[in-house]
């Protein structure tokens, strides 16, 4: 599928994202600092992604991580600097909401440090029964995978 917004697209077209991109973006941030190439190289084949295009050239990216029928995880949203301040993650983000395959969906989830105002916009709130929810963390794997 392809969105378009005056010079701007989004695709979720594997074959047109910009892996080195999406590496060298995802390696140098918070939540996914000094990850491999391979690691992401996998996270792409097994998720649906979004790539925000201007002209032909990527800016910004997002990924589902989803069953299709009842869950979706989103992850690894991001517009590089040059572009941001424009409204392409709002933008990014509700055309991922939108997108046929994630219709229905019973339990979204995220994780942010930074950008709780934007998902607000789209009905993301704190977890209702964090008691419930649990994680299993290795903060430090791709430190020791380098």
């Amino acid at each position: 599928m392809n969105w378009r917004l005056g010079e701007f697209t989004i695709s979720n077209e594997r074959a047109a994202l910009d892996i080195s991109l999406i590496h060298d973006f995802l390696h140098g941030s918070y939540w996914a600092k000094g990850i491999p190439r391979e690691i992401v190289e996998r996270s792409l084949e097994n998720s649906l992604c979004f790539g925000v295009f201007h002209q032909d050239r990527q800016v910004g990216f997002g990924r589902v991580v989803t069953d299709r029928a009842t869950f979706a995880y989103l992850a690894d949203v991001f517009v590089i600097e040059t572009h941001r301040g424009r409204g392409l993650g709002k933008w990014l983000v509700a055309c991922v909401l939108e997108h046929p395959e994630l219709q229905g969906l019973r339990r979204w989830l995220l994780a942010t440090a930074d950008a709780h105002a934007l998902y607000r916009q789209f009905g993301f709130m704190p977890l209702s029964k964090p008691d419930r929810m649990m994680e299993k963390l290795d903060p430090e794997i791709y430190q020791r995978k380098s």
